[in-house]
């Protein structure tokens, strides 16, 4: 018989974890459920439960400092900081509307547990880090039951190891986190996006190249081809059938003009640009940030490529001439999007393949459980490296209880 357990606080959290230790039931470890189609299925039974584990606990907008509960929602968080005009520069990513979970019936799904456990960033990636980048702090039991803190609430609190760097990504396979400390940034005044329209795909890559080399100080740049386009909800994208280069501008309404205008006159090499304002930017970028052009055509698999910018485009080119499917990039052409129509391995031997060849991984983002169970859906390991995530799984977790086979079968 499978149990759910569900503490509300961190000494019964650990004694949840002994316990499991104790009669060898591995927990699957869940909040809101937005990310858990997402990844390998658990190796477990059982169900640690920490959506009592919500809220915020103390606020300081004059240090920039937020810590909050795992299990916090979002929503909750960005609506706190967005009273003191502040937010969360990485931009965490909704993937609610992209694989299920609460996504569906929420207008923003997700906790501030999962995007750092998970290390999800957005388009701001290009110039503010990932989530990893931006969190001070967090309180946790490991998976021998013992409770314990890493980081503090400022960045020269760390020393020794920076455990906040390790356990964003881990997927809770290395501790249950009971309290997260992360760094708040002034939320930008006014944002703007150029917009190049019908340039392929390496063209386009060449454009977002520039426009992040120059002194515009760009804090987006994505590339949707037509098809792609056309499903945004951005009706100046959705109706010009063309291929967009998105290029943004955040920051004080003066500067963002004039490094506008500046930018304009620099990408006429590539073609005239428009202008978007405020409010049709902030939907376009929400779009980017959370594959939401790929959110329909449920059946179609999805994955998330991290290449070299200059590789991209060579690599959509390869996979697409041999399976049927869709791409836009993102960070300046180094992250690429990539839906597919479904087949039975995903086509991770076609994709890995491309990928390989430029010096890249793949992680798969959206299949049916059954194909996620047979491929691996993180990018496989060399043997020294995956030696190396095993001894610090077996030194946080040696009883393989947090969310085994989460990330890759048997650990």
């Amino acid at each position: 018989m499978t149990v759910s357990f569900r503490p509300e606080n961190p000494d019964q959290v650990a004694d949840v974890v002994r316990t499991a230790i104790i009669e060898s039931r591995p927990l699957d470890v869940v909040a809101d459920g937005s990310k858990r189609a997402w990844g390998r299925p658990a190796e477990a039974g059982d169900t640690l439960d920490v959506r009592g584990l919500a809220g915020v606990v103390a606020y300081e907008p004059e240090e920039l400092i937020l810590t909050a509960k795992p299990a916090t929602p979002l929503a909750k968080i960005e609506a706190v900081l967005a009273e003191r005009h502040q937010h969360l520069a990485f931009e965490p990513v909704d993937f609610g509307p992209l694989i299920g979970g609460n996504g569906g019936t929420l207008s923003r799904s997700g906790t501030l547990g999962g995007a750092v456990l998970c290390n999800l960033g957005g388009p701001r990636r290009v110039k503010v880090g990932a989530a990893r980048d931006h969190v001070l702090g967090f309180h946790g039991v490991s998976g021998r039951g013992e409770v314990f803190k890493a980081g503090g609430r400022v960045v020269k609190n760390v020393t020794g190891f920076d455990l906040s760097k390790l356990i964003a990504g881990s997927f809770g396979t290395l501790a249950v986190v009971t309290e997260l400390t992360v760094r708040a940034l002034p939320a930008p005044e006014e944002t703007r996006t150029l917009v190049v329209r019908g340039l392929d795909d390496a063209a386009a890559v060449q454009a977002m190249t520039t426009a992040l080399s120059s002194a515009a100080d760009v804090s987006g740049a994505a590339h949707l081809p037509a098809a792609v386009a056309a499903a945004s909800a951005v009706a100046a994208l959705a109706t010009a059938a063309a291929g967009a280069t998105l290029l943004r501008l955040e920051g004080p309404e003066p500067s963002v003009a004039a490094r506008a205008a500046d930018l304009l006159r620099l990408l006429r090499q590539f073609g005239e640009a428009a202008v978007l304002q405020r409010d049709e930017s902030l939907v376009l970028w929400r779009e980017v940030r959370d594959a939401a052009p790929f959110a329909a055509g449920r059946e179609r698999q999805v994955w998330r490529l991290s290449v070299p910018p200059a590789q991209g485009a060579r690599v959509v080119r390869q996979v697409l001439a041999v399976l049927a499917g869709d791409a836009f990039y993102d960070w300046g052409g180094g992250l690429v999007w990539l839906a597919l129509s479904p087949v039975p391995t995903a086509g991770a031997g076609v994709v890995r393949a491309a990928v390989a060849a430029a010096g890249g991984h793949a992680t798969l983002i959206r299949a049916e459980a059954t194909v996620r169970q047979q491929v691996p859906v993180f990018q496989p390991q060399p043997p020294a490296l995956a030696a190396l995530t095993l001894r610090v799984k077996e030194s946080f977790d040696p009883h393989r209880v947090l969310n085994p086979g989460r990330m890759y079968a048997g650990v």
